[in-house]
């Protein structure tokens, strides 16, 4: 009978050791799926900026110094052109490391606490 309250006592023993590992993991994985959702929304924020001043330029000294060898409105629709492809590569880049964070959950740490209570069910059947 001692050797089985030994067994028991280990067992409560390593599987309290196991929560707490896999606790400190998920809370680990969180942390790196906020700081790529950060990352995004600043890439998101970036190309905000990028269109703000796209509209800007439009109306600037780079279109007046092409409006010396093109008529004005085609100086006008380049500049608004290209900084506009700037921004959508911005958003488009900040859509991807959002989607990367998503969703909000410890995935990896969900999957190996199932294996780990498979395991313990297999080896509790032994």
């Amino acid at each position: 009978m001692n050797d089985t309250h030994k067994l028991v006592s280990d067992l409560s023993d390593q599987v309290s050791r196991l929560v707490k590992d896999e606790l400190r993991l998920a809370r680990l994985e969180l942390a790196e799926k906020g700081k790529r959702a950060g990352f995004g929304a600043g890439l998101f924020g970036a190309a905000g900026m990028a269109a703000f001043f796209g509209g800007a330029a439009l109306v600037t000294a780079v279109i007046l110094l092409l409006a010396l060898v093109l008529p004005g409105w085609a100086a006008a629709a380049i500049v608004g052109a290209v900084l506009f492809v700037a921004a959508a590569l911005l958003g488009l880049t900040g859509k991807s490391q959002v989607k990367q964070a998503t969703p909000p959950i410890p995935v990896e740490t969900i999957a190996s606490v199932k294996a780990d209570i498979d395991m313990v069910k297999e080896r509790a059947h032994r």
